[in-house]
């Protein structure tokens, strides 16, 4: 043989030592074992079910405690009294002299209505200016209609009372209501920007064509289109106009003016002895509106959110 023979060429080093035959090599980095779907699926829903759970406890027991005497509406354990009634609704609707509330109610839908006609007449022109217009400043003008949300409440709230004041709009429902025919929401301007901008633009070209107009186009073809963010807008400004409490507290005084926000306000007494029966059993009403608009806007809210840039 000859002295220059070449050595044989070796195979790169193998980790973990030599693979032994009939047994499949574990890999160093594998993957656990999966856990069976049926174990995965009662794992996911007994987690659903546990938060669904805890999500509705407080409003089954405002409704079991809005069923049980005053008398034990704290004093007895778990969600259902022993003695049922349906009197803390009765004494809550009718509530005394100064205390009414299909009057309540009745008023909180006015401002709710209006407030959702303006916000959408008002927040929708605006984002279609934003939108679809070019003028100068736009985008710096833009940029302070986002920078408004970073503004508190608390801020302006002092400066529009005088105001109002000054204008004789105090103990009327026009505080409430004309700004939001302004434009002064940015959070429904941004939305509804988004959304008008996902519009195609060949659309306006082809109602131009046609002979619209700015005006024409925006009632005909981007109203139309845009009602899944109009639903949203119109969810959300119903939640907050009709759960607030602070706007008609200011503007509001007089007893026959009140929303349902400040009715049940007027259930609690520092002084005295509140009526807790009455104040749950009107809670667990003023929620029926609420989820009754939710759960006819809850397909419109999630498209309006989904194809607006919110994801």
């Amino acid at each position: 043989m000859s002295a220059h023979a070449t050595a044989p060429v070796r195979g790169p080093r193998q980790v973990g030592g030599p693979r032994r035959p009939g047994r499949p090599r574990r890999p160093l980095f594998g993957n656990r074992p999966t856990r069976s779907p049926l174990l995965r699926a009662l794992v996911k829903h007994s987690v659903m079910i546990i938060t669904l759970t805890l999500m509705l406890y407080p409003l089954l027991w405002m409704f079991g405690a809005s069923l049980r005497p005053d008398n034990q509406v704290f004093t007895t354990l778990g969600l259902w009294g022993s003695d049922l009634t349906l009197d803390n609704y009765a004494a809550g609707w009718s509530g005394g002299d100064q205390l009414n509330f299909s009057r309540f109610f009745l008023n909180s839908l006015t401002i709710t209505v209006l407030s959702i006609v303006g916000n959408l007449l008002a927040c929708a022109l605006t984002a279609y200016a934003f939108a679809r217009l070019e003028f100068r400043f736009k985008k710096t003008l833009f940029a302070l209609v986002i920078g408004t949300l970073l503004l508190p409440y608390h801020v302006t709230l002092v400066p529009q009372y005088i105001l109002f004041n000054q204008l004789g709009w105090v103990n009327t429902i026009l505080p409430l209501v004309v700004p939001k025919f302004l434009a002064t929401d940015a959070f429904f301007i941004f939305l509804m920007v988004q959304f008008i901008r996902a519009l195609p633009s060949s659309l306006d070209d082809a109602a131009r064509i046609d002979g619209c107009g700015h005006w024409g186009i925006f009632w005909r073809v981007v109203m139309p289109l845009s009602i899944p963010a109009l639903g949203t807008s119109a969810l959300f400004t119903f939640i907050n106009t009709w759960n607030d409490f602070l706007g008609p507290m200011l503007y509001l005084t007089e007893p026959d003016s009140w929303t349902v926000s400040q009715g049940l306000a007027s259930f609690l007494d520092a002084t005295g002895q509140s009526a807790y029966g009455s104040l749950f059993a009107m809670s667990t009403l003023s929620l029926v509106p609420v989820l009754g608009f939710f759960v006819a806007a809850q397909k419109l809210l999630v498209e309006g959110i989904a194809t607006s840039g919110l994801k």
